[in-house]
């Protein structure tokens, strides 16, 4: 039998979570800062082409965390260090930005970083084609295009929505919800990525 005692000591010093974590895939990636002619600017990646997965897509650094990672910062940084080769020890993580729960990718774990010795990238090919910088100066008054994506309620076979009371309501069920599309030169950043570089600057502009 329950009594309020027992379910306050099972409750006691909680911290909250995310729910549904344990069976998601988490990634964590690094937007990173870095001098360009003297110029602060954001470094993003153009996945490669070989890739299956969303090849020559704009990107930051970043990927899986392993189950040998640390922590989130620390599979960042790891990610960061085999797709464009910089050293761990020239990456300063200097802070974390809001966690991104997605319904396609799972839980992103976004950082904002600096990396020292921008020249001595090099690239892993299997992963990036190529990298590029936008000063950071450009997002100052910059107004990114606003466009609607639509994700569609759709039970598959053996969906019990006749169990449901307000079934109806279920059928033609939709969510819409706004993508930003950044355009820089012959770039188009939008997507995840979009969402948490209009995150940062929205940070900066406060």
């Amino acid at each position: 039998m329950y009594n309020l005692s027992y379910i306050q000591k099972q409750l006691s010093n909680r911290k909250a979570g995310i729910l549904g974590s344990s069976d998601s895939m988490k990634s964590a990636v690094v937007l990173p800062l870095v001098y360009v002619d003297q110029e602060i600017s954001i470094l993003f990646e153009v996945r490669s082409k070989t890739l299956t997965k969303q090849p020559g897509e704009i990107c930051f650094p970043g990927g899986k965390i392993d189950s040998t990672d640390v922590n989130p910062e620390a599979a960042a940084v790891r990610e960061l260090h085999e797709e464009i080769g910089i050293l761990t020890s020239k990456v300063e993580i200097v802070s974390p930005l809001d966690i991104l729960v997605t319904p396609f990718r799972g839980i992103i774990y976004p950082f904002v970083g600096t990396i020292e010795n921008f020249e001595d990238i090099k690239i892993n090919r299997n992963e990036v084609d190529h990298v590029f910088t936008v000063p950071l100066s450009f997002f100052r008054h910059y107004q990114p295009q606003q466009h609607t994506m639509r994700m569609k309620f759709e039970p598959v076979e053996g969906f019990p929505l006749e169990k449901i009371a307000n079934k109806r309501a279920y059928k033609n069920r939709y969510s819409d919800f706004s993508e930003s599309f950044y355009y820089y030169e012959d770039y188009v950043i939008w997507g995840l990525t979009a969402r948490i570089l209009t995150h940062f600057l929205e940070i900066m502009k406060h």
